[in-house]
């Protein structure tokens, strides 16, 4: 087993959407799903970074309106065809070999195959793919034929195809996907040069295409308004190869240092290098990021998993990432789950990010910085203060999370309240913290962000004049299960604890900063005593009136991850039990350490002890139907002390989760790329015990017993270290620690 390679043998249609999805090449600015040049079970999508477009569709009687990330046009169409056949389609194809094989160090999608056509012809065709890392406009695809048992003609076609929408999500398709309009094609430089312009519907984002197809023939062009095709007629002889390449450039009008997107790209394609050429400075930048991003641990299996998540992290945000007005989508750029929405993934992606790429992860913080004017106004618009992020956003930062929802299971269209989750703002801001611990560096705008976040949750807690604490009402937690109360007229749960304690803890580091004026001051630090967090048989409360509820018959429900859309299909609701879809209290233990959690609590005025955490952990294990790959994440984390067995067993489920889909069909519609960066973290800021503190990194070691070695590089402020790390001893940079050695590596200034 190669550590390096993800492969796969034979052709199966049924397979296409999941190797579509993991064999994506993208540079961070855009990128493509590994689907097939040629066939029918194919997704073809093309996604850029931020560009985002609206539409209304109706539904159930209703009109709903959607943003979504773009499918642009298909640069990838190529197919061939042999003297007296159709076109060729691997889907009904006699195919003796067939392997597709994504190279994970190089950054190159490979396909080998051998075709017999109705005559006995075998031919040997191989592809090799890329989307630039060197030069983030550019992608190529090389073709090589080789006859084996035959001469004579092979006909090829290389097209641009703009007659795609978004179709890659089953439940999504009564919604509108026709995102692109007015469509033009051309072509020039005596038929090598065909291009292909459109333009988004309501966001007028025009995209244009170019390709330069480079081949031993001339070719001839065949252009429709919304395709282009060029077509050679190839002589083979038995035995000898021949090699067609097309180079192509991708601009839209977001782009900087532009005239206009059809002159760009044309000239970007022009002025390009042969494939051989692109293809040694593309190796050469993955080169440079895997030297920075080196993760090693023992086993050819988990290297592999573990590289292929670094790989699909970096392709979503790379250095090309940074000056890009671009969050961090939730599946990536690899598909159309969740419309390419941005959530609060970046709490699982932003912490991998700033040991190794801070550009990158500030670059995600001044996203949510350049949409802070939509979130004061929806602060206002809900009678607020401050700063209101939404659950989901998009293009400019407006709320995009949707009203109503298909329930795949009942086939009805439900009411959606999920953009109760008000814990967005609470990610970012724990981002911010993060990236000022690792970096030594709070800009003034990353001040202005945290504060704008600590004046919303500050107003939106109440003093209950009868038990004298703060309470905030009306949200819902990260569980997503509980959005009311049962039989309750309005949605929305009282003193979500997660909320609650995370709101103190903001609240104190934005007191820490001395950003608030006397007054507000005082009340934030009132706040940070008198908050109110529920408990119940000797455990945390997930919000208040959450030890009403009725327990879940697990046994009638085993192995089911989403309980709510089979308690609905049932004509139940998961409101009424204690269930929750992952990990919802458990997350203060994720993001917060035991003593700081200790010590929120007892500022408060309530007792917490040394059982609190375990019991409150073993509690909520027992009522969690893991319907998200990141509750593997957190409950790996929160067991990785008290339960090493356990916690392996969920790190094990998160490495899996895409590599073999265990939802069970959603990574077909993109990675997840949250769990991917978790399982990252787990390695690098749990299992090596990595933990930025205001005086330095502190490291504590305790690595799993299935987790022979690991060892990493990572960069702190101008400084680059080496940690390598096993069940005897840890060295960094050479120099070996005693063994159980709780050590502070101190801050350096950078130079």
């Amino acid at each position: 087993m190669n550590a390096w390679t993800l492969a796969y043998e034979g052709y199966d249609p049924a397979s296409e959407g999941l190797r579509e999805a993991l064999c994506t090449l993208g540079n961070g600015r855009w990128a493509t799903r590994g689907a097939t040049p040629d066939g029918l079970a194919r997704t073809p999508g093309t996604y850029r970074a931020g560009c985002y477009d609206r539409l209304a569709s109706q539904v159930a009687g209703r009109t709903v309106v959607n943003e979504d990330l773009v499918n642009l046009p298909d640069w990838l169409p190529l197919t061939f065809a042999t003297p007296g056949s159709d076109w060729f389609r691997p889907d009904t194809a006699d195919l003796p070999d067939y392997r597709q094989e994504l190279d994970l160090r190089r950054g190159l999608l490979l396909r080998t195959l051998r075709w017999r056509d109705d005559a006995g012809r075998v031919t040997l065709v191989r592809q090799r793919r890329l989307v630039s890392m060197a030069d983030p406009v550019l992608a190529a695809l090389e073709t090589t034929f080789t006859a084996e048992n035959w001469s004579g003609p092979l006909r090829v076609r290389a097209g641009l195809d703009g007659r795609v929408t978004n179709r890659g999500v089953a439940r999504y398709r009564d919604l509108r996907g026709d995102h692109l309009t007015r469509h033009t094609t051309g072509a020039g430089a005596g038929d090598e040069l065909t291009w292909l312009t459109a333009q988004t519907r309501s966001s007028q984002i025009t995209v244009a295409l170019a390709a330069r197809v480079a081949a031993p023939v001339p070719g001839s062009v065949s252009a429709e308004p919304d395709r282009i095709h060029t077509d050679l007629v190839l002589e083979l002889a038995a035995g000898e190869p021949a090699t067609v390449s097309k180079i192509v450039a991708l601009v839209t009008s977001r782009d900087p240092a532009i005239h206009d997107p059809l002159t760009a790209a044309r000239r970007r394609v022009q002025m390009a290098p042969g494939f051989g050429e692109l293809l040694a400075a593309h190796e050469a930048a993955w080169e440079r990021l895997w030297e920075r991003a080196r993760l090693d641990v023992d086993g050819p299996e988990l290297s592999r998993i573990v590289h292929l998540h670094v790989f699909h992290l970096l392709q979503t945000l790379s250095p090309h990432t940074a000056d890009l007005d671009a969050g961090v989508p939730a599946r990536g750029l690899h598909g159309e789950a969740y419309r390419g929405h941005v959530f609060w993934d970046e709490l699982f992606v932003l912490p991998w990010l700033n040991l190794r790429f801070p550009d990158i992860s500030l670059g995600a913080l001044r996203y949510r910085w350049r949409r802070l004017p939509e979130a004061r106004a929806a602060a206002r618009e809900a009678g607020f203060d401050g700063a209101m992020f939404p659950w989901q956003s998009g293009s400019d930062g407006r709320e995009e999370t949707q009203t109503f929802h298909l329930n795949p299971e009942s086939g009805r269209w439900l009411p959606d309240v999920s953009h109760l989750q008000r814990h967005a703002g609470l990610a970012i801001a724990y981002n911010v913290w993060q990236y000022h611990l690792v970096t030594g560096s709070m800009p003034p705008w990353c001040a202005e962000l945290l504060t704008g976040i600590a004046r919303f949750f500050a107003s939106l807690t109440v003093l209950d004049p009868l038990s004298g604490r703060y309470e905030i009402r009306g949200v819902m937690g990260p569980d997503e299960y509980h959005t009311a109360y049962p039989g309750a007229p309005a949605p929305g749960l009282d003193n979500n604890a997660y909320t609650n304690v995370m709101t103190v803890w903001l609240l104190s580091r934005a007191l820490e900063l001395g950003v608030a004026g006397p007054q507000e001051a005082e009340r934030w630090t009132d706040i940070t005593r008198r908050m109110r967090v529920d408990f119940h048989d000797g455990v945390i409360s997930q919000f208040t009136g959450y030890a009403d509820l009725e327990e879940l018959d697990w046994g009638r429900y085993k192995g089911v991850r989403r309980l709510d859309r089979a308690l609905e299909a049932d004509g139940d609701d998961v409101n009424r039990y204690k269930a929750s879809k992952q990990a919802d209290t458990l997350m203060l233990f994720y993001l917060l350490t035991a003593g700081e959690l200790t010590d929120i609590l007892q500022r408060l005025g309530y007792s917490a002890d040394a059982g609190l955490i375990p019991r409150t952990i073993s509690y909520y294990l027992d009522r969690t139907s893991h319907g998200s790959t990141l509750s593997a994440v957190v409950h790996a984390w929160v067991l990785a002390r008290s339960d090493r067995a356990r916690s392996w067993q969920f790190f094990g489920e998160a490495l899996l989760s895409d590599v073999h889909d265990v939802q069970g069909g959603t990574t077909a519609e993109g990675i997840h790329l949250g769990a991917m960066a978790g399982t990252l973290d787990m390695l690098q800021r749990c299992y090596l015990g990595l933990e930025p503190r205001p005086d330095g990194l502190h490291l504590e070691p305790l690595l799993p017993e299935r987790l022979g070695s690991l060892s990493l590089t990572i960069h702190l402020r101008g400084r680059r270290l080496a940690i390598e790390a096993d069940h005897v001893r840890t060295r960094v940079d050479g120099i070996t620690l005693p063994r159980g050695a709780d050590t502070t590596i101190p801050w350096r200034t950078p130079s």
